[in-house]
């Protein structure tokens, strides 16, 4: 009989239920079960960085299970994840198990024993079988890779956190390699929004009688001359482009006059029809905003949902920056798309993607279900797993599917004093892939569009409609998963913890599903990149994100890599430890202390915000500080609503004489 290691107790149970169980013998490990201890650096800066690993604690027992099976087993098969933390599992496990010895930075099998590993991205029968068929070994260049930013993550964390201690009094901050590039992206982004000027300017809506139809136009041209002023900022994460128009409050009155006075005929139509392809298949970044954007879920969340489903077969391995899609599934897609649409929505062959990523793996597929059903029951799952599969599983569908023709129709409506209405209007010919993805669309643009040129065009109504410039929006989980993606921070695997632990520190708070940062955030954000501008650098925290690729990919050496990042920043850091001045992070308010009078402050502890009095030590007055919602009142009791938080930080509102009333609410529309 063969020993499987797994590393969960669901994907376990998958196999269980595919895999003969007179051959196979699955177990899970749990997780990890080896790791640099935490209680000190574990890092020999003077042995290339040797790693110092201990068993995780409560997980000798596990050692122990699988080194009893391991005797009872004729084979052992190590089937983790695919990426470089179930490598890292599979590697750890082996090791306990004295197939590897390891020699830093040589790593290599005793005895020439060398262990199989199955690498597969589907929990299906078909999939497991195959991978069965042709086993491999474990792939010690992703071992080392994970490795390697595990030492970085361990150097500059537990070097930079203890100076944040000393600058501002509180050993539960902590500083990270990603984690400060993705809290200083938000900080970068607010500073910004304070900096823009906003402008108020004006746009000119109409709607015209055009042939018996009734048209929405906006102003294009005043006296032949746009009326559009575009601009373009240089922002910390890129340019950012916005527009406004030359109607201001001293002209608008007597523009609208002169437009109201004017007489206007359909002087141009411009007709096109344009193709519109589908969107990829999902990536895990992908799928995150999908998920966000569609449904609120968090990417934490969205990656639970994401693996339930994987372990139990129903979609291939959420963690991926790959467009591949078998031609396993694109064939059996056609056949699907022709069954439930039509032979007209199939395509003659596959249609492929290009990802924009040079760094992607492309062994790996995209996300995509793992069965034709769109529907599924299936004990354990819920509602949101539900949702989550069925974006998956029509997005993959659609990659298959026809393009849709739309008819673009450009109307100029002119007046003889040369001011020109521009209205852009569509119909959809053929929807494709539409049909799936955006049936609303559809319906919305259905409607057969005729219109002759020449004809009069009658002014029903001019509303100017007041606007100012729009500053740089705020990033929320979507966004900002957008943005490291694109500018190559962090990778599949890391966006869902980045984003929880810059929210679990109290560094960035959410507004309304946007981030703000917190005076704590942006002092140790502002800090950080001053004092190390190179490390927490967009360019150079990408750099070392492609040097990570390239190890996982045996192109360099890792040692080099470590020391070439470790001897410039030690160097930096005995400087700025040179430095013995402190942050304060107090936030001043006009409350003052029931006990002593004394004005009271916002302080913050590794529970959050919290109300204390400036006189400490003298008065150690504390209270919980609550974030009062202005022109709201329960509607259960009358009394204040603030804001409260769940123990997964998600934001909710209550009464603030909680517990005498319980009364709270997702939403504050919930509260009218």
């Amino acid at each position: 009989m063969a020993l499987i290691i797994v590393e969960s107790p669901t994907k376990a149970r998958t196999f269980n239920r595919i895999l003969s169980s007179e051959k196979y013998f699955v177990f899970a490990t749990m997780g990890h079960i080896r790791d640099l201890p935490s209680n000190n650096m574990s890092i020999d800066y003077h042995r290339d960085f040797l790693p110092k690993y201990a068993i995780i604690k409560n997980k000798q027992k596990v050692v122990d299970e699988l080194r009893k099976l391991a005797e009872q087993n004729e084979e052992i098969i190590f089937a983790t994840d695919p990426d470089r933390e179930g490598e890292s599992i599979s590697y750890h496990v082996a090791f306990l198990l004295g197939f590897i010895e390891e020699k830093w930075p040589k790593i290599e099998f005793k005895n020439g024993n060398i262990p199989k590993r199955i690498v597969f991205h589907e929990i299906t029968k078909k999939a497991l079988e195959d991978a069965l068929q042709k086993p491999e070994t474990i792939r010690i260049p992703l071992v080392k890779a994970q490795q390697v930013r595990r030492i970085l993550d361990r150097v500059v964390g537990y070097e930079l956190s203890p100076l944040l201690w000393k600058k501002m009094g509180k050993q539960w901050l902590s500083a990270g390699r990603v984690q400060t590039i993705a809290l200083r992206l938000v900080v970068e982004r607010e500073n910004e929004i304070l900096a823009f000027a906003l402008e108020e300017y004006y746009q000119m809506n109409a709607q015209f009688k055009v042939e018996k139809e009734n048209v929405n136009a906006k102003l294009s041209h005043f006296h032949n001359q746009a009326i559009e002023i575009k601009k373009t900022l240089n922002l910390f994460s890129g340019d950012y482009q916005f527009s406004k128009t030359t109607i201001d409050s001293n002209n608008v009155q007597d523009i609208t006059k002169e437009l109201k006075d004017d007489i206007y005929s359909l002087a141009d139509i411009k007709e096109d029809e344009i193709k519109r392809y589908p969107p990829p298949p999902h990536t895990t970044s992908l799928l995150q905003q999908d998920a966000f954007y569609k449904f609120g879920f968090s990417s934490r969340m969205t990656m639970k949902l994401a693996q339930d489903l994987y372990e139990h077969g129903f979609i291939t391995y959420h963690r991926t920056d790959s467009f591949n899609l078998s031609s396993y599934f694109v064939f059996r897609a056609k056949d699907y798309i022709e069954k439930e649409f039509g032979k007209d929505y199939t395509l003659e062959k596959p249609r492929g993607f290009h990802t924009k990523s040079k760094m992607a793996q492309e062994a790996h597929e995209a996300i995509r279900p793992t069965k034709l059903i769109r529907d599924f029951n299936k004990k354990g799952l819920t509602i949101n797993h539900q949702k989550l599969y069925t974006l998956i599983f029509d997005r993959s569908i659609a990659t298959q599917m026809k393009e849709a023709s739309i008819k673009t129709v450009k109307l100029n409506i002119s007046g003889k004093r040369e001011n020109q209405f521009c209205c852009d209007l569509q119909q959809v010919i053929f929807d494709g892939f539409l049909k799936v993805l955006q049936p609303g669309f559809v319906t919305e643009h259905s409607k057969q569009i005729v219109f002759k040129k020449g004809a009069d065009a009658s002014l029903l109504n001019l509303e100017p409609v007041a606007s100012q410039t729009k500053p740089p929006p705020r990033y929320n989980e979507a966004s900002l998963i957008k943005i490291l993606e694109e500018k190559g921070i962090g990778r599949p695997s890391t966006y869902a913890p980045i984003i929880s632990l810059i929210q679990d520190k109290y560094y960035v708070e959410k507004e309304n599903r946007y981030f703000r940062p917190t005076k704590l955030g942006t002092a140790i954000s502002e800090y950080l990149s001053k004092a190390f501008p190179t490390l927490f650098n967009l360019d150079f925290t990408a750099g070392m994100e492609d040097n990570l690729d390239k190890i996982a990919n045996d192109e360099i050496d890792f040692i080099d890599i470590l020391k070439k990042f470790n001897d410039p920043f030690q160097k930096e850091l005995a400087e700025r430890k040179l430095d013995t001045s402190v942050i304060d992070v107090e936030e001043k308010i006009d409350e003052v202390c029931p006990k002593c009078s004394s004005k009271l402050t916002i302080r913050y502890s590794k529970f959050g915000k919290f109300m204390a009095c400036s006189n400490y030590p003298n008065c150690k007055f504390t209270k919980s500080f609550l974030k009062i919602i202005p022109n709201k009142k329960c509607p259960q009791c009358a009394s204040e609503i603030v804001v409260r938080y769940t123990k997964t930080r998600k934001r909710f509102y209550g009464c603030s004489k909680y517990p005498e009333c319980k009364f709270s609410a997702w939403k504050l529309a919930d509260l009218n």
